[in-house]
C-alpha cells in the first residue's frame, strides 16, 4: 500500500498536469466559437469515415448472398431467353431473325438502373425508395422490374430520389396474363406473405393449370407484355362465384431487392393522351 502512495505523491504532478489541461481543453471548445466548430468538423467528418468504414464492411460481408441473387437472377433470365429464343426460330427458322426481334423490342425501352435505399414489406401499403428521380429522367408511372420480375410502379419523384408503389401495396393494381393465352385480370396483395399476390377475374372456361407462368399483359403504357410474375400456386372461386381468382407466388423476393431497373417508354404519353380522349366517347 505504501509503495502506491509512494508512486502516486511520485507522479502526482501529471495527473495534475492531465486534469488541467482536459479542463483548458473543455473550456476552449466550449466557449470559443471558432474552436468549437473546427472541433465539430473534425468529429462529423471523423464519424462520417467509420460509418463508411462500417457500411463497406457489412457491405463485403453481404458480397456472398448479394452473389447468389446475381446467380439465381441471371438463371432466370439465361432461362428465360433461351425458351424465347427455341421459340421464335421454330416458327421462323431463322437465326438472324430472332436476333433482331429482341434488339427492336428493346429499342423501344429506355431503361434506368437504380438502387434501392429504403424498403418495406411489413406495412399494409408498402413503399420503395429509389436513388434515381427527375434529374435522371425519372417520371411518375413508370414501370421498376428486377432481375427476376416486375417490382412496382413509380408513384412520386423528387430530383434525386423516387418513391415506388410495389406490388406489396394494397393500391397495386397491375394487369396480368397466364402466359400463352389472353386472359387477363388485375394482380394484387391481400397482406401477409410477401411471396404471394393474387389475381381476379379469369373466366371460368380458361385453360390452365397450377404452375403456369404470370406476366405482365401489356394492356397498359407502364410495363410491356411478358415480364415475369410468377406461377399459378392456388386456384380459387371469386367472392361472385363467376370466376377465378389466382394464387400467385411472385418472383421477385422484395424483402431481399438491391439492383432494380426503370422502364421508360418513350410512347407513354402518346398512349395516354389517345386513351384519354377515347374514354368520354366510350362512357357516352
Amino acid at each position: 500500500m505504501n509503495t502506491w502512495l509512494d508512486w502516486f505523491r511520485t507522479h502526482l504532478h501529471w495527473f495534475v498536469f492531465l486534469i488541467l489541461e482536459g479542463a483548458s481543453l473543455v473550456m476552449l471548445f466550449r466557449f470559443s466559437i471558432f474552436h468549437k466548430s473546427v472541433w465539430t468538423t473534425q468529429t462529423n467528418a471523423l464519424a462520417g469515415t467509420v460509418l463508411q468504414w462500417e457500411a463497406d464492411w457489412h457491405s463485403y460481408l453481404d458480397l456472398r448472398d448479394i452473389n447468389k441473387a446475381l446467380v439465381r437472377e441471371n438463371l432466370v433470365l439465361q432461362t428465360s431467353n433461351e425458351r424465347l429464343r427455341n421459340r421464335i426460330e421454330t416458327l421462323t427458322h431463322d437465326t438472324n431473325y430472332v436476333e433482331q426481334l429482341m434488339l427492336n423490342h428493346l429499342e423501344a425501352f429506355k431503361v434506368i438502373p437504380a438502387h434501392v435505399v429504403d424498403n418495406s414489406i411489413r406495412r399494409r401499403d408498402n413503399i420503395l425508395t429509389l436513388d434515381k428521380g427527375r434529374l435522371d429522367g425519372v417520371r411518375n408511372e413508370m414501370g421498376v422490374v428486377s432481375g427476376t420480375g416486375i417490382v412496382g410502379i413509380i408513384y412520386e419523384v423528387s430530383d434525386h430520389f423516387s418513391l415506388v408503389l410495389p406490388v406489396l401495396n394494397s393500391r397495386s393494381n397491375i394487369s396480368c396474363r397466364l402466359r400463352g393465352t389472353n386472359y387477363f385480370g388485375s394482380l394484387h396483395w391481400k397482406g401477409g406473405n410477401p411471396l404471394d399476390a393474387y389475381i381476379d377475374d379469369i373466366p371460368r372456361h380458361a385453360r390452365f393449370r397450377v404452375g403456369d407462368v404470370v406476366e405482365t399483359s401489356g394492356y397498359s403504357s407502364v410495363f410491356p407484355a411478358g415480364i415475369f410474375v410468377g406461377r399459378v400456386m392456388q386456384v380459387l372461386n371469386s367472392p361472385d362465384g363467376l370466376s377465378y381468382e389466382l394464387k400467385v407466388r411472385l418472383s421477385t423476393d422484395l424483402a431481399n431487392l438491391y439492383d432494380v431497373n426503370i422502364i421508360d417508354n418513350p410512347f407513354k404519353e402518346e398512349l395516354d393522351s389517345l386513351h384519354a380522349k377515347a374514354l368520354p366517347e366510350v362512357k357516352e
